[in-house]
C-alpha cells in the first residue's frame, strides 16, 4: 500500500510500524510512535477508554446495514428460552473472546446481572451459569465445561469444536446438532437455511424453525434483528489520537481506494490471499471505508454495545487486595466481622475488610477519598452518597419473598386497638416513630407526602420546625441537632441506661426499622417503616422479650386515602413504593466484580435453611 500510494502521489506518504499485537499498536498511536491503526469495535473502546483515541473512519461491509452488524442469541421455535432463564442451558459460541459469539453475549449478561464473575474470572462465570458450552478455542482454559459440547476435528473431543463448531457457521451447527442457544451475528441463520447452504448439515433447515431472544424478554423472527438483538457491533475503524485531524486520514483513504479497489487495480486495498493472509489492514469484506462524523468512541459504538463492553472488561489486575466495607454500629461490625470469615472460609475473593465510622455520610466519604469501598445505604442516602460524593450503585438488595423485588413500600403501622382508631387525615397531635432523619421509609417518604397533601406546611425550608408542630412527639434518630427542636427526640429512648439518647445508629433502641416499631409498641403511635417489619418482629418470628407476645394482627396500616388495612395488604396501602437498599462505591471500582462476590456467597450464605452466617439476596442495578 505503501508503495502504491507512493506512485500515485497521494499524500501524506505513508510508513509501516510493526507492533507486536493490536493493543501494542494502539499504545503505538497513543504514544506518537505510530499515527494510525484500523481495530475492531472491542479495540476501539479500549483505544478509547484507556488511551483516548478517537474512531474517524470506518469500514463498510456489503451486507445492508452498513458500517455495522448485529450480535443475536438463536433458539429453536419450539423451546421455551428466553434471556431470563438461559442459566442451566447448552450454549454454542463461534469461538473464545470472539465479538458476536462471546464478548458481546457475555458482556451483556454480566452487566444485566443475569451473569457474574467472581475476580473477574469471566470464563469461570460462564461454565457456571451454562451447564455445557462450545466455547472454540477455550480448551486452554481448564474448565471442562466450555468444551463439553464440542465434537472436535474427530473424535478428539478436546478439540474444543475448532473447524466443526466454530466461527459462525459452526456455532449455528452446533444448535442444530445438540445446543439450546447460538450466540451469532444477525444473517448467520438466514445463510444456512432454506436452500440457500449447500453443506450437507444444512440442507433441510428452514429458517422459521429458529427465533431470535430479545433483550426484554420477548423472542422474535429471525428477519427481526434489526429491532431483536444483544447488540449492534460496530465495523472496524481507524482509530488516531485525538489531536489528529480525522478528515486528512479520510481523504488519504479516500483517494487509496477509488485508485485501489477494482479488480484490474495492481494493489487492491480490500484483499489479502496475495500475502497469504486474511483480513490485513482492513477486512477482506469490505466494499468501501466511510468518514465518520463523530468521531468518539461512545458515539460510534452505541449504547448497546457500549453495555456489553462494560460487562466484559474486568481487569483482574486492577482488582483491590481487599474489600473495605464500611459500617456504621457495633452490630454491623459485628456482622461484618462474620462476614469476612465465612466468605474466607470458602475462598470467596477479594476478602473482606471491615471499616467503622460514625454515620453512613462518613462511610460516603471515606468511600470518595478511597479509604473504604463500599457501603450499604437506603433510597435517602443513596440519593446524598450520588448527589454529594459522586458515589454508582454497584448492587442491590433484592427481597424475593415478596412480588416487588428489588424495591419495597414504604407503609404508616398503627395499634389496631387503640383507644382512638385515626386515620391519614387525624395523624396532627399524634405521637410518632421514625427509622431515623432523612431515611426513606421513616422521613423522606412520609414528610414528602404530609407536605404535598397539605397537613404539614412548612416556614420556607424548615421541615424539622414544621414536623415538631404537626406531632405532639416523636423520635426521631438522627434529629439530636443543636437547630432541631427537642421535640423531635422527646420519645426515644437511648441505650436503656440513659445514654446516646435519639443518635442514629444503634445505641438509639428505636433507631431503625426494628426501632421504630419498637417505639410504636411501646410508646407511640404511628410507626414509619417497610412493609416487612412488622412481620419480622411479630408471631413469634423475632426471639427479643420486646416482641414476646406480639401478634401481625394486632397492627393495621394507614392509607394515604383515609382508609386503614391489614399488614398484609401493603401493596394497596402503602405510601409509596421504595427502592431497594444499595451497595454504594466509588465510580473507579469495578461493580462486576463486587457484585460477582456477593452473588457467589448467597449461593452458600443467602437461604434461611443456611447453617451458621447468613446474609441477604443480591440483585444487580442495571445503570
Amino acid at each position: 500500500m505503501k508503495k502504491a500510494f507512493t506512485e500515485a502521489k497521494i499524500v501524506p506518504a505513508l510508513s509501516c510500524v510493526e507492533g507486536s499485537s493490536p493493543l501494542n499498536c494502539i499504545k503505538f498511536v497513543s504514544d506518537n510512535k505510530a499515527d494510525a491503526v484500523t481495530v475492531s469495535g472491542i479495540l476501539t473502546y479500549k483505544a478509547g477508554r484507556w488511551y483516548n483515541l478517537k474512531p474517524v473512519v470506518g469500514e463498510v461491509y456489503d451486507q445492508g446495514v452498513g458500517t455495522s452488524y448485529y450480535a443475536v442469541a438463536v433458539v429453536r421455535k419450539n423451546s421455551t428460552i428466553t434471556i431470563n432463564n438461559l442459566q442451566g442451558t447448552k450454549s454454542c459460541h463461534t469461538g473464545y473472546e470472539k465479538t458476536s459469539g462471546w464478548n458481546v453475549p457475555i458482556g451483556y449478561l454480566i452487566e444485566s446481572g443475569r451473569m457474574s464473575a467472581i475476580s473477574c474470572d469471566i470464563p469461570k462465570g460462564v461454565s457456571d451459569f451454562f451447564s455445557r458450552s462450545c466455547v472454540p478455542g477455550a480448551q486452554t482454559l481448564s474448565l471442562p465445561s466450555l468444551c463439553g459440547l464440542c465434537n472436535g476435528n474427530s473424535s478428539d473431543e478436546n478439540q474444543c469444536g475448532q473447524n466443526l463448531y466454530q466461527d459462525y457457521d459452526g456455532a449455528f451447527r452446533c444448535l442444530v446438532d445438540r445446543g439450546d442457544v447460538a450466540f451469532v451475528r444477525h444473517s448467520t441463520v438466514l445463510d444456512n437455511s432454506d436452500g440457500k447452504s449447500s453443506a450437507p448439515w444444512a440442507k433441510d433447515i428452514l429458517s422459521s424453525d429458529y427465533q431470535l431472544l430479545c433483550r426484554d424478554g420477548t423472542r422474535a423472527d429471525v428477519t427481526e434483528w434489526r429491532r431483536c438483538n444483544l447488540a449492534r457491533v460496530p465495523s472496524n475503524a481507524v482509530v488516531v489520537r485525538s489531536d489528529v485531524d480525522g478528515s486528512l486520514i479520510y481523504k488519504m483513504l479516500h483517494e487509496g481506494q477509488q485508485k485501489y479497489n477494482s479488480p484490474s487495480s495492481s494493489f487492491k486495498m480490500f484483499e489479502s490471499s496475495t500475502y497469504n493472509g486474511n483480513n490485513l489492514l482492513f477486512k477482506d469484506a469490505t466494499t468501501e471505508l466511510r468518514m465518520i462524523s463523530n468521531q468518539t468512541y461512545h458515539s460510534w459504538l452505541g449504547d448497546e454495545f457500549l453495555q456489553a463492553m462494560t460487562g466484559i472488561d474486568c481487569d483482574r489486575d486492577k482488582l483491590p487486595k481487599s474489600l473495605r466495607w464500611c459500617t456504621i454500629s457495633t452490630e454491623e461490625i459485628w456482622k461484618c466481622a462474620d462476614m469476612a470469615s465465612a466468605f474466607r472460609n470458602r475462598t470467596l475473593n477479594p476478602p473482606i475488610q471491615c471499616i467503622s465510622a460514625e454515620t453512613h455520610e462518613d462511610c460516603m466519604r471515606l468511600i470518595q477519598e478511597k479509604k473504604a469501598d463500599a457501603v450499604t445505604l437506603d433510597g435517602g442516602d443513596i440519593y446524598t452518597a450520588g448527589k454529594t460524593y459522586g458515589l454508582v450503585p454497584a448492587a442491590a438488595e433484592s427481597y424475593a419473598d415478596n412480588e416487588i423485588s428489588d424495591n419495597y413500600y414504604a407503609v404508616a403501622v398503627v395499634k389496631k386497638t387503640s383507644p382512638d382508631s385515626f386515620t391519614f387525615h387525624e395523624l396532627k397531635g399524634r405521637k410518632s416513630c421514625h427509622t431515623g432523619y432523612m431515611r426513606s421509609a421513616g422521613w423522606n417518604i412520609p414528610i414528602a407526602l404530609l407536605i404535598r397533601r397539605g397537613l404539614i406546611r412548612p416556614e420556607g425550608c424548615n421541615f424539622a420546625k414544621a414536623v415538631s408542630e404537626f406531632f405532639s412527639e416523636s423520635c426521631l434518630p438522627g434529629a439530636n441537632q443543636k437547630e432541631f427542636p427537642p421535640k423531635l427526640c422527646q420519645l426515644c429512648k437511648g441505650n436503656g441506661s440513659g445514654g446516646n439518647k435519639c443518635e442514629s445508629n444503634t445505641n438509639e433502641q428505636y433507631y431503625g426499622y426494628k426501632g421504630a416499631f419498637r417505639c410504636l409498641v411501646e410508646v407511640g403511635e404511628v410507626a414509619f417503616v417497610k412493609h416487612s417489619t412488622v412481620f419480622e418482629y411479630s408471631d413469634e418470628n423475632s426471639t427479643e422479650e420486646w416482641t414476646k407476645n406480639l401478634k401481625s394482627s394486632d397492627f393495621q396500616l394507614l392509607c394515604p386515602n383515609g382508609a386503614r388495612a391489614e399488614v398484609n395488604q401493603y401493596a394497596d396501602c402503602n405510601w409509596a413504593q421504595v427502592p431497594a437498599h444499595a451497595f454504594m462505591v466509588h465510580p473507579e471500582m469495578n461493580i462486576h466484580a463486587l457484585y460477582g462476590l456477593l452473588d457467589k456467597a448467597q449461593d452458600y450464605y443467602g437461604s434461611d435453611s443456611t447453617d451458621g452466617f447468613k446474609c441477604l439476596t443480591f440483585s444487580l442495578i442495571i445503570k
